[in-house]
């Protein structure tokens, strides 16, 4: 295999199976240096049994891996000594302070006490925990012991980043000061790989994104681009107890595609005039007209069934 170093990660036809269930498919990923890359997916897509394969801590059963410009998992720690992770759920030590949570994690990467101390206070600053240097991790909301394992991930100054669904589960202002913290790091060089649930979060952060169901990436490319290459370019929302036979009866005179959800029917159309002229004559009939978003395309590409 040809090692690629100027990609922070190659991942070459990975596979990987649980109990006769394929849940990674032959998926093929390269990040450019630098960027912060998106991979969105339903639960159960695979998202988080890649990124474990990634990382070395699960074996793929096929397929090629190079993280830092090292093999994995043949040589997977050393690959994870020079990166930063924030996992899917804190880890946090709940009987250490927050420094000596820095101070312990430093140490998994041979660092020492005197390598991390003096960059404990601007850990802490870029978490916007300032001054929380002594306080118990029992004592943190969950946003800031979020915010503590983003900090905590850039202890050994790490090139490239891997967050698991960074933000699930905060307030708007904590994902937001997060949003801003990883802009920043973008704007330092550093590269994100990024999973997601919020469309928002992925719309502002990523550079490009891919979009992963049933092991496989369904496409990839910059937000806008897959925006306009997978779904038409507005959505007319027409809500109300009618909208579903509605949308049987009439809708597919105005639109190139419907799909209906509850009491809701979703038109997509490339000129939505006629619809709206059309509707205006359905007073009992609401409606919200919107350009398409990454939504529309995720919804589209992954169907509206609920995953568990």
């Amino acid at each position: 295999m040809i090692v690629n170093l100027t990609s922070p990660l190659i991942v070459t036809e990975l596979q990987k199976s649980y109990q006769g269930k394929r849940v990674v498919d032959g998926l093929n990923l390269e990040l450019v240096r630098g960027e912060c890359f998106g991979l969105l997916g339903p639960n159960g897509a695979g998202k988080t049994t890649t990124l474990r394969c990634c990382l070395g801590l699960t074996a793929p059963d096929s397929g090629d891996i190079t993280l830092a410009g090292l093999p994995v998992p043949q040589r997977a720690r050393e690959a994870r000594a020079s990166i930063g992770v924030v996992p899917q759920f804190d880890n946090l030590d709940p009987d250490f302070t927050v420094a000596e949570n820095l101070l312990v994690y430093g140490r998994y990467f041979g660092m020492s006490d005197a390598d991390i101390r003096p960059k404990i206070a601007g850990l802490l600053e870029f978490a916007g925990l300032a001054g929380k240097e002594n306080a118990n991790i029992r004592t943190l909301s969950g946003g800031m012991k979020r915010r503590l394992t983003l900090g905590r991930a850039l202890v050994n100054d790490p090139d490239l980043l891997i967050l698991d669904e960074p933000t699930t589960g905060l307030d708007p202002q904590a994902r937001h000061l997060i949003w801003e913290r990883l802009k920043r790091l973008l704007s330092q060089g550093k590269t994100i790989l990024l999973t997601t649930h919020f469309m928002d979060e992925a719309e502002r952060l990523c550079q490009r994104l891919g979009i992963m169901d049933a092991g496989r990436l369904m496409t990839i490319g910059p937000p806008r681009d897959l925006i306009r290459d997978n779904i038409e370019a507005q959505v007319v929302e027409v809500y109300g107890e009618g909208a579903p036979d509605w949308a049987t009866a009439e809708a597919t005179a105005f639109a190139q595609r419907i799909e209906v959800s509850g009491e809701t029917a979703f038109c997509y159309v490339k000129d939505a005039t006629a619809l709206l002229q059309h509707l205006g004559g359905r007073p009992a009939l609401r409606t919200l007209h919107r350009p398409a978003n990454l939504e529309d395309v995720f919804l589209k590409l992954t169907g509206r069934d609920l995953r568990d």
